[in-house]
């Protein structure tokens, strides 16, 4: 599994005042599965990614910098 680094997207969390708990209310899934894929313990779900961008106001054409940026 590839390790990715979500610093920018729980940046955005934190910015907008979404919480692990309130982001996967609002997208529809479990608070446990948003953490385990921040953590790098699952991958995020296309549908996942798509409905975490709406919430977050992030353009689609930047899906990439919040979801693939690798650990260097």
């Amino acid at each position: 599994m590839q390790i990715y680094n979500y610093n920018k997207l729980m940046g955005r969390m934190k910015e907008l005042g979404y919480t692990q708990e309130s982001l996967s209310k609002a997208v529809g899934i479990c608070e446990t599965t948003l953490n385990l894929s921040l953590n790098n313990k699952r991958n995020f779900k296309q549908n996942e990614m798509v409905k975490i961008c709406e919430f977050l106001h992030i353009p689609k054409s930047r899906l990439a910098e919040y979801f693939f940026t690798h650990w260097l």
